[in-house]
């Protein structure tokens, strides 16, 4: 919603809104561009002469500014809606789609296409360090739009993406999530096969060829090409139990025969890596992202840059200076000889491949984790079995267990391979952190949420005492 907030500002309208939160980057951006932020959904912060009312999907009826507006009869509508009207028409949209990754794929793909020459129009899920914005309406003709499966509004429940209609579509991965609106796997499925309807015969759908949900979507009908990406030929939907074992040269074949696009690791931990497509070596990338993961998305946005055009091996280099997104195992700051990231974790796999990636960098140091179970998922409890297991790279950890939990989150931390401890505000987390952490550690804070400012106090309490 603060990315519409803003594309609104650049095509020349007055914007204010309001939030129940308002927390960093977002809400600095927005000030930067002066839109005016009011806290709280109440009717009194939507102005009498505001033409048009953009409602987010975090708000549902008995909302007391939602069933204001609708007593009013005043012209409302959806941000996913907003964008297809008022952005996207004559554009090629490019869509990228999945659980996790969303955020890094599609600033990885706009900054493939800037590269290029493209001038791309963008909506990302977070702000943009090579932009130092979550949107903008962009010269060229593509436009990326970071397409989530979540529903619309109170009033469209159907899933955002469907609104956009994209000429090049990246399926990157699907896992159940969103348990406050699907029931199961099989309904974010269909939501997904909606997606695909909607990409046209002449464009691209870029999937995620280890990903078995995404080919249970595709059989359920198809109409476009398809290009697919990969690491592991043994995860592929249709390997038999006993593929995938053998030499690595085996499975590089393997990998390269299977999949469009692919990639060879230089180093384990994802920083260096040769891209390989249809068998072809294009080039090798050296950049400051971690993880099989992200060498995941960098090859799911490589295709999707390829399917309109660019040549990618003209563009690879660049990547060098990529820097990705706020929030995503984000170095804060370092003190007392302690590195502090700030990551927008929200699901256990997403939590496992980051703490997997950032112990391929730093070997045996030690990585304590403070987590936060912010999302929907995670405070109905539909993750809690999958936490610890997600979670035992880390050394220790300090589990934010706020008193409105629905779980008991103490069943997490005594699974947990290393230490671990649950405290009950932001406050205790602090102290429990400043008590457990020592020197040469990476202290990693977990949450899609503000986390109560908890990652920068942490860094300013380590400051003072250095000073001391």
């Amino acid at each position: 919603m603060g990315g519409v907030a803003a594309l609104a500002r650049e095509l020349g309208h007055e914007v204010e809104g309001s939030d129940q939160a308002v927390y960093p980057p977002m809400s600095t951006q927005l000030e930067k561009l002066g839109i005016a932020l009011r806290q709280g959904y109440v009717p009194g912060n939507i102005s009498a002469d505001c033409e048009q009312i953009v409602v987010g999907n975090a708000l549902s009826r008995g909302n007391a500014a939602v069933e204001q507006v609708l007593d009013d009869g005043r012209r409302y509508t959806s941000g996913a809606q907003w964008l297809s009207e008022n952005l996207l028409p004559g554009r090629d949209t490019l869509a990228v789609a999945g659980t996790h990754g969303k955020t890094t794929t599609t600033t990885i793909l706009t900054f493939l296409l800037e590269v290029a020459g493209r001038a791309p129009g963008f909506l990302i899920g977070g702000v943009a360090e090579d932009f130092g914005v979550s949107a903008r309406v962009g010269e060229g003709r593509e436009f990326v739009v970071e397409a989530d499966e979540y529903d619309t509004a109170f009033f469209d429940k159907r899933s955002k993406f469907v609104h956009y209609r994209p000429l090049v579509a990246i399926l990157n991965n699907l896992e159940y999530d969103h348990a406050d609106i699907f029931p199961d796997v099989a309904a974010i499925q269909r939501q997904f096969h909606h997606l695909v309807r909607t990409v046209p015969r002449r464009g691209r759908l870029i999937v995620n060829g280890e990903d078995r949900r995404l080919a249970e979507v595709l059989a359920m009908g198809c109409w476009t090409p398809v290009e697919t990406f990969g690491l592991d030929a043994s995860l592929l939907p249709s390997a038999a139990p006993s593929e995938g074992h053998g030499d690595r040269a085996d499975q590089r074949a393997a990998a390269q025969a299977a999949f469009d696009w692919t990639a060879r690791l230089v180093n384990e931990d994802g920083s260096v890596f040769v891209v390989i497509h249809r068998g072809v070596e294009i080039g090798e990338v050296r950049w400051p992202l971690l993880g099989r993961h992200n060498v995941m998305n960098a090859l799911a946005a490589l295709a999707a840059a390829n399917a309109v055009g660019v040549d990618v091996s003209l563009v690879l280099p660049a990547l060098a200076q990529f820097r990705s997104v706020k929030r995503r195992l984000e170095v804060i700051g370092r003190a007392h000889e302690v590195t502090i990231y700030d990551d927008f974790a929200h699901h256990p796999t997403a939590i496992a491949t980051t703490l997997a990636g950032l112990r391929a960098k730093v070997g045996d140091a030690r990585i304590v984790v403070a987590m936060e179970p912010r999302s929907n998922s995670m405070r109905l409890g539909a993750h809690s079995e999958a936490l610890a297991p997600s979670l035992d790279i880390a050394d220790e950890v300090v589990f934010l267990h706020r008193p409105e939990l629905a779980w008991d989150a103490n069943k997490v931390v005594s699974a947990l391979r290393g230490a671990g401890v649950t405290v009950a505000d932001a406050d205790a987390l602090i102290a429990a952190m400043r008590a457990r952490v020592r020197s040469g550690d990476h202290v990693v804070f977990m949450s899609n949420g503000g986390f109560d400012g908890a990652p920068r106090r942490f860094l300013a309490a380590l400051h003072e005492q250095d000073e001391r």
